[in-house]
């Protein structure tokens, strides 16, 4: 069976007092596998683990659960190694690159902030903001639908009008958030947004972040805002990378991360 890896921590973390149960099901106790200044977050990891609801909330829930003790490296869902001395052998061939990724993070998590148009909002605000396309909507309305060429065009106009503002708001999201926020990166892979960034704060700044996130989604009632937070800082982790891999293929405990 293989060695599923949470995330990383310096040699001293506690072992938890009470079990942690991680992924799988039933899920599978949690352990701490210590290699020199590092240890790692581990489990057994069942056969065709597959990103579902439980299993991700169970790593999450791991990661929040051993966090509260010590700073713990997270890594994303899907972390794997071949057994417990693999996880070893990379934790000391990384020893000073882990080292320096804890340090840098300790004491901060990650707000993911997500904003899509709400759509009938949005032609609402089109039509009242482009006078072009106002015009040539009352006049479509005036002559009980117009001519096929005349409603094309105003399909283009409304389609360049709502494009428009899709740069706008983005632009707004990130400019609001990004001066109250250390680092920003984009968010994991979705469709369907206009933002998805994540960003890195102390855990002390948590609710002035969120107020301000509210206040946005407040000021901007043409946007669907989903802001989900405070999480581990995924999005902020860099992977480690081996002198002896001459395609410098990403190298951390897990071997083959999935995210």
């Amino acid at each position: 069976m293989t060695t599923y890896v949470y995330g990383i921590a310096h040699a001293e973390h506690p072992t938890p007092e009470q079990q942690v149960l991680g992924v799988g099901d039933p899920p599978r106790p949690v352990r701490i596998v210590r290699a020199g200044e590092l240890a790692a977050v581990v489990s057994d990891c069942p056969d065709g683990l597959r990103p579902k609801r439980r299993d991700l909330l169970a790593h999450q829930h791991v990661l929040t659960e051993m966090g509260s003790a010590g700073a713990v490296l997270p890594l994303r869902f899907g972390s794997l190694s071949t057994d417990d001395d693999a996880v070893r052998g990379a934790l000391g061939e990384h020893t000073e690159h882990y080292k320096t990724q804890l340090a840098e993070l300790a004491g901060r998590v990650e707000f993911n902030v997500k904003a899509a148009h709400r759509e009938e909002a949005v032609l609402r605000l089109v039509v009242d903001d482009e006078p072009e396309v106002r015009r040539l909507t009352e006049a479509l309305q005036s002559a009980g639908g117009g001519s096929y060429p005349e409603r094309v065009r105003l399909g283009e106009l409304v389609a360049n009008g709502v494009r428009a503002r899709e740069v706008r708001d983005a632009h707004t999201v990130e400019h609001t958030l990004t001066p109250l926020a250390e680092q920003s990166a984009p968010g994991p892979e979705g469709s369907g947004w206009l933002v998805n960034l994540s960003f890195l704060l102390p855990r002390t700044d948590t609710a002035s972040f969120a107020e301000a996130a509210h206040r946005l989604a407040e000021t901007q009632p043409h946007l669907e805002l989903l802001v989900n937070g405070p999480l581990p800082p995924y999005s902020f982790v860099r992977p480690a990378h081996s002198a002896a891999d001459g395609e410098a293929r990403e190298r951390t405990p897990e071997g083959s991360g999935r995210g």
